[in-house]
């Protein structure tokens, strides 16, 4: 990773964190779908990052959103696994020795991979995050379906994102 690569990474990891914690931490749908943005900022770490520094930045930032939202480390558990869910996906379907592109974004690598990529990772995360909260089987159609709805709102958010910053590459 260049100088360039890592400030630009820091910045949006700034960025990410400061609208989560100021603009969306009390925005929701009748308590049942909350947007998490944040997870862009694992989403589109670059694929040559080492395994334990991608773990490192994951609990780091779950570790900063626990901090402010006072989960306990709800948050952190569930970035580490949206860490290990990511590294598993790339692995599977990319052969990282061929790939010339920096990060996985949706103008490199195509709007079918990207949008499967972010929906594995986020309804995982969502998924682990929740259960995590509610920790008790008996409410588990109402976590359930506010894991799926937290999870398109934070899907459409994040494609939102992405088209916005989309850049034309040729392939």
């Amino acid at each position: 990773m260049n100088s360039r690569a890592i400030v630009i990474n820091i910045l949006r990891w700034f960025v990410l964190l400061f609208v989560q914690i100021f603009l969306l931490k009390n925005m929701g749908f009748y308590d049942l779908s909350t947007p998490f943005i944040y997870v862009l900022f694992l989403l589109l770490l670059p694929f040559g990052i080492p395994n334990l520094l991608l773990y490192l930045l994951a609990f780091g930032t779950g570790l900063t959103l626990d901090a402010f939202y006072d989960t306990m480390g709800v948050h952190a558990t569930a970035c580490v696994v949206l860490a290990f869910v990511r590294i598993s996906f790339i692995s599977i379907s990319l052969n990282k020795d061929a790939i010339d592109d920096p990060e996985p974004s949706l103008s490199y690598m195509g709007f079918q991979w990207f949008s499967l990529y972010a929906f594995l990772c986020v309804i995982t995360h969502h998924l682990v995050l929740f259960f995590l909260e509610t920790f008790r089987l008996t409410e588990i159609g109402y976590t359930l379906m506010r894991c799926g709805l937290s999870c398109i709102f934070t899907l459409l958010i994040i494609l939102l994102i992405e088209f916005i910053f989309y850049k034309r590459t040729s392939r």
